[in-house]
């Protein structure tokens, strides 16, 4: 079944992408032009976790799989076999599972040959072999039993092969200085010809004389190959370099020499996490190939989730919706200009929109719940999805009052033959692989790297074994790609709210909350006694606004009005310390509207100074819900924003512009589902 990628139908569509490059629209449906000729550049799609990536890469195999031989691997999990002798690598092992998928015969597809790859990995495979080792010989013969079925379907890798090419070594007497593997390659080779291939054995063997040091005599070649391999290093590289290309050139003679129209649509491989060493390692030989001028008919589409990766520095750079209709990949000297790297834009409110009215048709959410989730996940599609489909789950009667803190608490179905899922983990275990993620929801409360180490001496000391946790942890978000910001220790807006969600739920501690308490009172006590910004902002965190309002009050008549709408901006970012399972509005709502039945004022207050730290409490928990990415906006808290602000411009003797502007422009921003701007109306919102 088909899964609705919104956003990207660029790649998907009948004269998208992937049907310009395979020269096929999707699912068999009529023959579209080559965009690119004979020389179809290497795609890689970037974007970090949750761009769909994956998912989109398994789409066009579902929508070209059975029209087109076709491959998808994983660069990041090529399994290692159980007791693989010296022979397997992560690349010989990924070009026989990748000529395995390609040679499959399904549907309209004719099946693929590959019979020097076979002899190639045939060759590789036996260095590790000896006269008395008979097991390991005949396990690793039956591994390639499968590549071997791609050339004559009707046998396997027989035990008595194995039998024939001990005898035949034991046979063989060394010559002097002749490498071990190099003798064992050559018995092995042979004896493979001769009881499998018959009448293919020449051409597949003269594929090898074009080996370094071969010169033009095959048999010699895939000696030399073996050795290489066994040498390791430099040379095993030079190797695997070679069977690359022998995979791409089994695919090629595929479409040679047979009569038209009996192969349409270019062969497919499609590489996932390409930015792996097993990914370039795949990838690079047939780019310095292409760049020397052979020209094969494979189409490569990949995934990085590097987007600077150092082998993309080269490549001609689009974003994904400019490749609708063509998609120019110039190609120039260089090696990396035959690379097109597409990045993976962001899905628009407008998709988000639809992946909620796919899940939600009746519309019993909030109307503005979808452009909520898209300010929370920045339009990553993984978490619009999964956060659609638990809007779509909920039971009915709860819909009405949906906001994407209860998505977060809700479960979703991932799969039918699984329980639901609780959304909060799931998603933040696809965002962030890591086996233990207790230190990171920890350090999400950090703001720069010291606040993060003060927090990980007091709340992970068992951590600190291995060095220092906040560099370590610093260092794992950024090899993974996530984005960093000034003021947050985890920069994203999504991992981090996933993070502080987990920090306070995961424990099941309610209603006291000692994990979520314990890491913010420390860092209140960081930043010391006096009643600074970021005191205050953990004040905030612990459900405590007294202090902040008090010292906002005070600071309101200084010369500085821009560093006071700085102030309270910032310290309202602080992270409210919800109830899981509250129903009803949030208790921010009624004191922003004025509606707290007792605002407890403090002491001594004249009815001047009590007007304005009402006027200012009110303000701050106005500002403290409607900047919540976990919130829903409100209309009516953005009209008492605009009023409380305008209200205190009057009271101001110096500045009360910077005031009068901020309360018409923060409500626009606020409409706008943007940062509020600073100074106000500023477009960057900086």
């Amino acid at each position: 079944m088909d899964r609705e990628l919104y956003g990207r139908e660029a790649v998907l569509e009948a004269r998208g992408l992937a049907a310009r490059l395979v020269g096929l629209g999707p699912y068999g449906k009529g023959r579209v032009p080559y965009e690119h000729g004979e020389d179809p550049p290497v795609t890689v799609f970037t974007g970090g976790r949750g761009m769909g990536k994956t998912v989109l890469l398994k789409e066009v195999r579902n929508r070209y799989r059975s029209f087109t031989p076709l491959a998808l691997l994983d660069c990041a999990r090529i399994e290692e076999p159980a007791d693989h002798g010296a022979g397997w690598s992560p690349v010989t092992g990924a070009l026989a599972e990748l000529a395995v998928q390609l040679g499959e015969r399904s549907g309209a597809v004719k099946a693929v040959p590959f019979p020097r790859l076979s002899l190639g990995l045939v060759a590789v495979t036996s260095v590790g072999w000896t006269r008395e080792d008979d097991e390991g010989a005949r396990r690793d013969l039956l591994r390639l039993g499968p590549l071997l079925a791609t050339v004559d379907s009707g046998r396997t890798a027989a035990a008595s092969w194995v039998g024939k090419v001990l005898a035949k070594l034991a046979g063989t007497a060394a010559e002097a200085g002749a490498p071990f593997a190099g003798l064992v390659a050559e018995a092995t080779v042979e004896t493979v010809v001769e009881e499998f291939f018959g009448l293919l054995r020449k051409p597949p063997e003269d594929w090898f004389g074009g080996y370094r040091t071969a010169g033009g005599r095959g048999r010699a070649g895939l000696q030399q190959l073996a050795v290489d391999f066994a040498q390791g290093g430099p040379r095993r590289e030079e190797a695997e370099s070679f069977l690359v290309l022998t995979l791409t050139e089994d695919l090629r003679r595929a479409y040679t020499g047979l009569k038209a129209g009996s192969r349409v649509g270019r062969p497919l491989i499609l590489l996932d996490n390409v930015h792996e060493p097993a990914g370039r390692a795949l990838v690079e030989p047939i780019l310095r190939a292409r760049a020397d001028g052979r020209r094969d008919r494979t189409v490569v589409l990949a995934a990085s989730r590097l987007r600077e990766h150092e082998a993309l520095r080269h490549a001609t750079r689009v974003r994904l919706p400019e490749t609708a209709h063509q998609a120019p990949c110039p190609r120039t000297s260089r090696i990396g200009s035959g690379l097109l790297a597409v990045d993976l834009t962001p899905l628009t409110p407008v998709q988000a929109r639809a992946a909620f009215d796919r899940h939600d048709p009746a519309g019993r959410t909030p109307a503005t719940l979808s452009r909520a989730v898209h300010r929370l996940t920045g339009g990553r599609p993984l978490g619009i999805d999964l956060l659609a489909r638990a809007a779509g789950e909920a039971p009915p009667a709860a819909r009405a009052g949906l906001t994407p803190a209860d998505l977060l608490d809700l479960t979703v179905d991932l799969r039918e033959d699984t329980a639901p899922v609780p959304v909060a983990p799931a998603l933040l275990a696809a965002l962030l692989p890591v086996p233990r993620t207790e230190p990171y929801a920890v350090l999400a409360a950090a703001h720069d790297e010291e606040s993060a180490r003060r927090l990980a001496q007091a709340r992970l000391p068992a951590e600190s074994t291995d060095g220092d946790v906040a560099l370590r942890v610093r260092d794992r978000l950024r090899a993974e790609h996530w984005a960093e910001h000034p003021g947050h220790f985890v920069g994203d807006p999504l991992l981090r709210s996933l993070l502080l969600h987990r920090l306070r739920f995961a424990d099941d501690d309610h209603p006291g909350y000692s994990a979520w308490r314990a890491v913010h009172e420390t860092l209140r006590r960081h930043y010391g006694p006096q009643p600074g910004p970021y005191r205050l902002h953990h004040d905030l965190a612990l459900g405590e606004t007294a202090e902040a309002v008090a010292h906002l009050r005070l600071a309101f008549p200084g010369p500085d009005v821009l560093g006071w709408l700085g102030l309270l901006r910032f310290v309202a970012t602080a992270p409210y310390p919800r109830e899981r399972g509250r129903t009803g509005p949030d208790p921010r709502r009624a004191v922003a509207l004025g509606q707290d039945p007792d605002p407890a004022l403090p002491d001594g207050l004249g009815p001047d100074a009590a007007e304005l730290h009402l006027s200012v409490r009110r303000l701050l928990h106005a500002v403290w819900l409607l900047t919540d990415p976990l919130a829903l906006p409100d209309e009516e808290v953005a009209d008492r924003l605009a009023h409380e602000l305008r209200r205190l411009s009057g009271r101001h003797l110096t500045g009360s512009g910077p005031l009068w502007d901020a309360a018409g422009h923060w409500p626009r921003d606020i409409r706008a589902w943007r940062e509020l701007s600073l100074p106000p109306g500023r477009e960057d919102g900086v």
